[in-house]
């Protein structure tokens, strides 16, 4: 009986996770104000977003607008669905400014040119699987959330750096993005945005350190030179993707992790839930992330595995699969215009004891 119990309570404990995984609503609950309204404090509830009297009635009325957006978006016949995600009762220019702000196209032009060195490593590589994941082959750790900063350049960088020492010394550590957001100030501007070729160079000059040492803040902090110690993962350089070349890509990316910019401020971008991302979406490039391996769907569609700095809430568990081999020779929302990857050429690190700490890996 005691053990008829137990499991019961296991059940229901399952049953409690399953329906805090997911928030769906149904169509009778869009039909009146008090349906929507319910439907408000269930979303609140389930995202633990408290709002003053007042606000809550200003963001009601943002939080209507979206509901009907993606009820409206999802009954029509896209290769991808929407979802009641965590930006559920912000605008779009909110979101915008907050999560997509990162400025990489500014940035990009402040630079100039990309600073190519003339090679690009895979250019000879054409035994290219017809489908990667990265994360099946342990070069990727969990999802991170970058919050209310701008500093999605640092967590690009990081996923490639993280990748290539995985598969160079055949450890996976989760390294710093805050030491890039404080430290790395000389080209970058911490939660202002930055590129992650600059952040490549600094990690080629100072290394980098681990999360653990040195944590994420989500916030701009004075460097900590006391925390940039052992352990540090090493790279020699980094190469940029061929401009506007998806082929090249994807070369690329069946070698190892790659950094990407893409313009993700777009309303279905925003909601984005599961399913290949088509679109809609331009190039003003607003947005750093990585790719991590890419594959086709059983209708044909080719597609990016994209990771992600939300968390792990927003879409796949926090990976969009975006189309690939388009048209533009841009690549959906910019995907192939600033592309580049970290060069490790030794299987250790400098003062490596062979092991990180248990509590770094």
């Amino acid at each position: 009986m005691e053990v008829k119990k137990v499991l019961w309570v296991a059940l229901s404990f399952a049953l409690v996770l399953g329906v805090a995984k997911s928030l769906d609503f149904s169509e009778n609950e869009l039909e009146s104000e008090e349906g929507l309204w319910d439907l408000y404090e269930r979303w609140r509830s389930h995202h633990t977003v408290s709002r003053s009297l007042s606000e809550k009635k200003n963001r009601f009325n943002v939080f209507k607008a979206n509901v009907m957006h993606v009820h409206n978006t999802n009954k029509m016949d896209k290769p991808y669905k929407l979802k009641l995600n965590r930006f559920a009762d912000m605008t779009n220019h909110e979101f915008r400014s907050i999560y997509a702000g990162s400025r990489v196209d500014h940035h990009r032009r402040f630079r100039g040119t990309p600073r190519e060195n003339g090679t690009f490593m895979y250019h000879n590589f054409d035994r290219v699987p017809s489908s990667v994941d990265w994360r099946k082959k342990g070069a990727v750790t969990s999802v991170k959330d970058q919050g209310q900063c701008g500093s999605c350049w640092a967590f690009s960088t990081i996923v490639a750096v993280e990748g290539i020492n995985q598969i160079k010394t055949h450890k996976l550590v989760s390294l710093s993005e805050q030491e890039l957001v404080d430290c790395d100030t000389t080209g970058n501007q911490g939660c202002n945005g930055g590129l992650m070729e600059y952040a490549f160079d600094f990690i080629k000059q100072n290394g980098i350190t681990t999360e653990n040492n040195y944590p994420y803040e989500a916030k701009d902090g004075i460097c900590d030179l006391s925390k940039e110690s052992e352990p540090k993962v090493s790279i020699d350089g980094h190469e940029t993707v061929p401009v506007n070349n998806e082929a090249a890509l994807l070369k690329a990316v069946a070698n190892q992790p790659v950094s990407v910019a893409i313009e993700a401020a777009g309303y279905n971008f925003q909601f984005y839930s599961e399913g290949v991302f088509t679109g809609e979406c331009g190039t003003n490039l607003d947005h750093g992330v990585a790719i991590v391996g890419y594959g086709t769907t059983k209708d044909g569609t080719k597609y990016w595995i994209v990771k992600n700095s939300w968390g792990s809430e927003w879409g796949e568990k926090g990976y969009i699969r975006m189309q690939r081999s388009i048209s533009d020779k841009k690549g959906l929302c910019g995907i192939a215009m600033e592309a580049s990857y970290p060069i490790k050429k030794s299987s250790s690190n400098p003062r490596d004891h062979s092991s990180f700490p248990k509590d770094e890996l």
